[in-house]
């Protein structure tokens, strides 16, 4: 019988080596010289411009160490800092993090590949299996953001 311990060791095994080999940047992409912190939040940004204080909540980490990741990926002409212009009650002293073109047509392309990678790895897994595999992972990640 495997019990709780068991399910947690295998599932602390597992998930890092699935990420691992399905959702590392490949070799020669330009991505794949970006530090982890800053691809996060590129990632982060590809839902649309971001507070530093957010990508600090989001990310765990404090406004400072945004602040070095966005003057990295600024440099990089991979980011740009926007003031608030979203309507009637914008804050122009609210700053936000936003990817620029560039940017974003990097991360896109990533999330392309990303796809067709997961696609070739599903394409292995009987058609029956795939929906209680994204149904179990989709339940896993829920039970993960309550606590």
């Amino acid at each position: 019988m495997i019990d709780e311990t068991d399910h947690a060791s295998a599932l602390e095994r597992i998930l890092p080596e699935i990420a691992r080999r399905m959702f590392t940047v490949p070799p020669g992409s330009p991505l794949a010289e970006l530090p982890n912190a800053q691809l996060k939040v590129c990632s982060l940004l590809l839902e649309g411009p971001h507070t530093m204080s957010q990508i600090g909540e989001e990310m765990n980490i404090s406004v400072s160490a945004v602040t070095q990741v966005a003057d990295r990926l600024e440099k990089a002409g991979m980011v740009k800092r926007v003031s608030d212009t979203s309507g009637e009650d914008s804050d122009r002293r609210h700053r936000y993090l936003a990817l620029t073109p560039f940017g974003a047509e990097l991360l896109q392309a990533r999330r392309e590949q990303r796809r067709a990678r997961v696609a070739e790895v599903l394409s292995h897994i009987p058609h029956n299996e795939r929906k209680t595999i994204r149904l179990a992972l989709e339940r896993l990640l829920i039970a993960s953001r309550e606590l």
